[in-house]
């Protein structure tokens, strides 16, 4: 894994998490560590809820309420103070009324006071009492009849024609008290005046308060619209900062939902990609319990399971070593390597596997990642490069040792042939036979072992295989006659036709048909089926992706055992008295020259089967 990939963070039934990261290096630990202290000296520990980041969406959401709120206050202030102004207003207008309808009915209650003071003098006078000439009620009357006129001079209705005539006439009326005689003669007739004006001037007051009254509900009803108005506005700077909050949050939430969408095709591709590994991965923490794995590390260990031991997932001596090897060793610093292991997974089909360590850091503590890498295709690739190259080194010693061979071998025929000439039959050329035997085998084995070694080059032509299949039947016919074996075709209706080396593959049907008949006992029955296949399953060449003919020659005889079957196609190895080990190889060898594959099956007792598949390529 990568250093740059982001943390994997899972749960598991054992409790904690898995986290995925580079551990930090020797050094980098040693400067942390040398830091912390000093850091710590200069700062204060704050809370964890301090400590953690604000959500995205936090502050606007906080920036929304302040405004909110700050808009309901100033609502309310400015409806509040709307609403004193208005108070205050009709307060006025109200004292105002009180004011002059008080001071008219001071003014008024003075000149009653003053007419029954002027009436009273007058009763005395009449009634031929004695007259004080200081009556001092009377002037205390006119005096406070003054002092309202002077009051009533302030009051806005004095300076209306109504006011203006009243205060004349109350004047007039003043006049007349300051002397009885003509009080008699005009006062009962000017106090008749004053007493209208007052009257007039009250009725004006009292209509003066009924529009007082409209005043006072036109400014309520101004105030009621003003603080409508308000609350509007209100309203809407409410529904501004609510979208425009609800903008910002459904921006982040977007934000928020791109980067978990982001996280989730991350996660999802590295689960993908771990799932679909063929190596099996698994995260071990520092105690050896299992905390996440692959898999293909539960295809290979089935008892394994998170937050168990990994030791309990491995019943196998093989595995429990393995593990032992990959925990036992303590902190794991670095990749490590534990060598080749060879296990068996859940269908006991066995495999080979190359074990690493990596450091992993999980809940604050040490732990690691085992991989094991399924090498077992590159060690069967491996074996059999050694193989052929074990081969091929044998087979040019062969060819070496043929070569020395061969001529002597020549000169010895010669004798031989010079020697039977030269001597009378029997026992000695019954010994001339078996020597000449001898030396025809000798000439056989360095044919075969020239063959073999020198890899003789295709020559490639348009071929039928059911043509070539007769044809080497028709070779080998003396030995079918001799063993009086019936043969079985089983021909596809298609065509088998390709771009073969036709006397290659003739020489390999001749050998699998010989080794049928030799396999089998007098009268034993040898099949031969033929198939075209859409898809080749396996092996080597170019010809790996075209349709394939598939060969299948049969016999009934004694069959192989398992030793006898891994065996089969190495040089020199043979089961006949007379046979030299190379027929089968060189078969396997023709056939991976022309990018197909032979495949033996067989039963003790029940006889062989050879497959072969060849690529039918065009050239």
């Amino acid at each position: 894994m990568s250093e740059e990939r982001e943390p994997k963070d899972e749960r598991n039934e054992g409790g904690g998490r898995v986290v995925y990261s580079r551990l930090p290096s020797a050094e980098e630990a040693a400067r942390a560590e040398e830091e912390r202290p000093a850091a710590a000296a200069g700062t204060v520990s704050l809370p964890s809820f301090v400590r953690e980041p604000l959500a995205p969406t936090l502050p606007t959401l906080v920036i929304a309420f302040v405004l909110l709120v700050l808009l309901v206050f100033g609502l309310g202030y400015l409806s509040v103070k709307e609403v004193e102004s208005v108070s205050t207003e009709v307060q006025r207008l109200d004292h105002q009324s009180a004011d002059r309808t008080e001071m008219l009915l001071d003014l008024r209650s003075a000149l009653t006071q003053l007419d029954n003071e002027a009436r009273e003098r007058g009763t005395r006078e009449a009634g031929g009492g004695i007259v004080n000439p200081f009556d001092l009620k009377l002037r205390r009357a006119r005096g406070e009849v003054e002092k309202k006129l002077y009051l009533f001079d302030h009051l806005p209705v004095a300076q209306t024609p109504p006011g203006q005539a009243f205060r004349a006439d109350v004047a007039k009326y003043i006049e007349s008290t300051k002397d009885a005689e003509q009080y008699s003669l005009e006062g009962y007739k000017s106090f008749r005046p004053v007493e209208e004006g007052m009257r007039a001037l009250l009725t004006q007051v009292n209509q003066q308060q009924g529009q007082l009254e409209r005043e006072r509900l036109s400014l309520a009803a101004q105030a009621a619209r003003r603080i409508s108005l308000l609350r509007w506005i209100a309203m809407l700077f409410g529904a501004l900062i609510a979208a425009a909050t609800i903008w910002e949050v459904q921006r982040r939430f977007r934000q928020m939902r791109r980067g978990l969408e982001e996280s989730r095709r991350e996660r999802l591709f590295s689960s993908q990609m771990l799932e679909g590994m063929v190596s099996a991965v698994a995260a071990i923490d520092g105690r050896g319990a299992l905390r996440s794995a692959n898999a293909a590390f539960f295809r290979l260990f089935p008892a394994a399971s998170v937050g168990a031991l990994v030791q309990d997932a491995a019943p196998a001596p093989d595995a429990s070593k393995l593990f032992a090897a990959a925990t036992g060793g303590g902190r794991v610093e670095h990749v490590t390597y534990h060598g080749r292991w060879t296990l068996k997974d859940a269908d006991d089909e066995e495999g080979t596997f190359e074990v690493y360590s990596s450091p992993l850091e999980i809940d604050g503590g040490h732990g690691q990642i085992m991989s094991l890498v399924d090498v077992t295709k590159t060690v069967a690739t491996e074996t059999e490069l050694r193989h052929k190259a074990s081969l091929a080194a044998v087979g040019q010693a062969a060819a070496q040792v043929a070569h020395e061979i061969k001529n002597p071998l020549g000169s010895i025929r010669l004798g031989v042939a010079m020697l039977r000439d030269m001597t009378q039959p029997g026992e000695a050329h019954e010994t001339i036979d078996l020597v000449e035997r001898g030396i025809d085998h000798l000439n056989k084995l360095t044919v075969d072992v020239t063959n073999f070694s020198r890899g003789k080059e295709l020559s490639l032509e348009q071929a039928d295989l059911h043509e070539l299949l007769d044809t080497s039947l028709e070779l080998v016919a003396e030995r079918i006659r001799a063993k009086h074996a019936p043969i079985e075709r089983h021909y596809t209706s298609e065509p088998l036709a390709g771009h073969l080396d036709a006397d290659q593959l003739r020489q390999v049907f001749v050998n699998l048909l010989a080794n049928a008949l030799d396999a089998g006992e007098e009268n034993s029955p040898v099949s031969i089926t033929t198939a075209l296949v859409a898809h080749r399953p396996g092996g080597n060449g170019s010809g790996a992706h075209a349709p394939h003919a598939r060969v299948t020659i049969a016999d009934r005889g004694r069959g192989m055992d398992a030793k006898t079957r891994a065996r089969i196609f190495e040089p020199f190895y043979t089961t006949k008295k007379r046979g030299t080990g190379l027929g089968l190889a060189i078969v396997k060898k023709i056939v991976e020259q022309h990018g197909g594959t032979i495949a033996v099956e067989s039963t003790a007792g029940e006889g062989t089967r050879f497959h072969v598949e060849l690529p039918l390529a065009r050239k």
